[in-house]
């Protein structure tokens, strides 16, 4: 026995012990990461959703030349170059990726044919389920992003685009209007 010499097998023992120390750390890291990285895609998916929404509601609303029809796009390049109209109009300015999937966006069409929304194909689970803006609040209750449907109802938007007097029943014959009342 020699004195003075401390034993080999216990530093080999401590830098075992060091370098599972340090996976593990690493594995937690990375985990970190991951989410950090889903949840930006989360609010790219978010903003950039919601271009595509407005994009093609303004391509719906915006005043018409004289007998053109009012229609929603055919395709993602009517928005960013509305063929409608001679001059260039844009209602988005690129047309951009799914954030989650990198790739194209599913389309949804209206009864026409027309694209009335964008949806990611991501099936993955989303982290966000609260807190979104009140015009996607419906979105804390959906399962996966392919959920998260960003559109715009072109039928409601009719509807609240008619004139009141196209609503209103006509006037029954022999009937007198009723009296205006002063507001204050």
């Amino acid at each position: 026995m020699r004195i003075g010499r401390p034993a080999r097998g216990f530093s080999l023992i401590g830098l075992l012990f060091f370098i599972a120390g340090l996976g593990v750390a690493m594995a937690a890291l990375g985990t970190m990461w991951h989410t950090a990285a889903k949840r930006d895609k989360e609010r790219e998916l978010l903003f950039v959703g919601d271009q595509y929404a407005r994009a093609i509601e303004s391509f719906w609303t915006i005043p018409l030349p004289v007998g053109t029809p009012r229609r929603l796009p055919k395709n993602i390049a009517e928005l960013l170059t509305d063929p409608r109209f001679p001059d260039t109009v844009r209602h988005l300015r690129r047309a951009w990726n799914d954030p989650m999937t990198g790739g194209e966006w599913l389309l949804l069409k209206g009864a026409d044919g027309g694209i009335t929304g964008v949806a990611s194909p991501s099936e993955d689970a989303p982290f966000q389920r609260a807190n979104f803006p009140l015009r996607y609040a419906h979105f804390g209750e959906a399962s996966r992003y392919r959920d998260w449907e960003f559109s715009f109802d072109a039928d409601k938007a009719a509807q609240a685009a008619k004139p009141a007097s196209a609503t209103a029943r006509p006037p029954v014959a022999g009937s007198q209007p009723a009296p205006a009342t002063a507001v204050p």
